[in-house]
């Protein structure tokens, strides 16, 4: 269309009046509204991170945006994950998600991936987007979008969040380090808990999400200093925001002149986790678990189980098992004395994901009569006392 000063534009009435206050502003303009109407983005994840970011690359115009995720909406996601909804519990998340993106903006076009991001599909996914964001909560999931950024030459945005701190960075290996420059390996399983073990205060992805957002529209504008180069470190207790340089590793395995990762690998088995950020099936694998209704059972009996508590302290405040005794994860390779190996054992935690790395722990340590409760105390209270709550 022609405006009236003789002028051609890609955008019609109603995304210039839409947009106004961008256009506004002398270094984005008309100019740069249409850069944005013209590019591309790929959020991977809807959860936490991702409903900040996409709502407001929607928001800011951005053409055409991917969102990728495989699970369903949870009550336990509302707290912070604002693109979604109560109405939308037990929708596909990238189903809410892009019922929500195109009522908040409906001149753009949102692609929706209903699936894993994997080494088997990854590059197929991100190949069309000027540009990668990372809103995920596992290590294999990041250490992938790093690989597949570099492989494609592309920046990747990157954020993580835990408890009440949080950290930001653009990683782009055609001008400075990668993900992996930074941390060459993953840390050991278990180390770093996620925040569905160690909780996150709601609003902190959405201040690292919005960085994430703020990043990425500069990216796509060409305008200001990225933080490439840069670790952006934020707590939310004192709000503080610290900054650490950032050095290419010259012996970078994906960036680096003698690169020897020259495709995608298993990122599951190079970091010793799962690829997702959603809870497991809480389960320590065959033939090591013992389900809820059995273990209420095995209660009734004169020779009952010695229950073991390994969660935090004050999650025994939310919910609690009679006679169990708590030792958090954490301290228990230091209080083994405390426990009898000669007696039946059931180890519990919220989910079963912490209990299943005990249960490894006193395994090694020795204890061959120990069973976890698959599904942690959740699923006792699912399946035996319903007078508990989940959470």
């Amino acid at each position: 269309m022609c405006n009236n000063t003789g002028m051609t534009t890609s955008l019609t009435h109603e995304e210039i009046l839409r947009y106004s206050r961008h256009l506004l502003i002398p270094e984005v303009g008309l100019g740069g509204q249409e850069k944005l109407k013209d590019s591309s983005a790929l959020v991977i994840g809807t959860g936490g991170l991702g409903s900040p970011v996409s709502l407001y690359l929607a928001a800011a115009g951005v053409g055409r945006i991917g969102l990728v995720d495989y699970d369903r909406v949870d009550p336990t996601n509302l707290q912070r994950q604002v693109i979604h909804g109560t109405s939308t519990v037990g929708v596909l998340k990238v189903e809410s998600a892009r019922a929500r993106l195109l009522d908040l903006n409906p001149g753009i076009r949102v692609d929706i991936y209903n699936e894993p991001f994997t080494s088997e599909n990854a590059m197929r996914i991100a190949e069309p987007y000027d540009i990668i964001i990372d809103g995920t909560d596992n290590f294999p999931t990041r250490y992938l979008s790093n690989d597949v950024a570099v492989f494609l030459g592309k920046p990747l945005v990157y954020g993580s969040i835990f408890r009440f701190d949080g950290q930001a960075s653009v990683f782009d290996a055609r001008h400075g380090p990668c993900y992996r420059c930074l941390f060459p390996e993953p840390p050991p399983p278990g180390m770093v808990p996620s925040c569905a073990e160690g909780g996150v205060l709601g609003v902190l992805p959405g201040t690292i999400g919005t960085i994430q957002a703020t990043e990425a529209l500069k990216l796509l504008l060409g305008l200001g200093a990225s933080l490439a180069g840069k670790l952006l470190l934020y707590n939310a207790l004192d709000l503080s925001f610290d900054y650490v340089n950032l050095q290419k590793n010259p012996n970078c395995r994906v960036c680096g002149p003698n690169a020897d990762v020259k495709e995608l690998i298993d990122y599951e088995e190079f970091c010793g986790v799962p690829g997702h950020d959603h809870e497991d099936s809480g389960s320590a694998g065959e033939g090591r678990d013992i389900e809820a209704p059995a273990l209420a059972a095995l209660l009734k009996n004169p020779a009952r189980p010695f229950l073991l508590d390994v969660r935090e302290p004050h999650e025994l405040e939310i919910s609690a098992l009679p006679n169990a005794i708590n030792i958090p994860l954490g301290t228990l390779a230091a209080r083994l004395q405390e426990l009898d190996s000669a007696h039946e054992m059931v180890v519990f935690c919220k989910a079963g994901t912490r209990s299943t790395r005990a249960l490894e722990l006193l395994a090694s340590a020795g204890f061959r009569k120990v069973k976890n409760l698959k599904g942690g105390i959740n699923a006792w209270a699912r399946e035996v006392d319903n007078t508990l709550p989940q959470y």
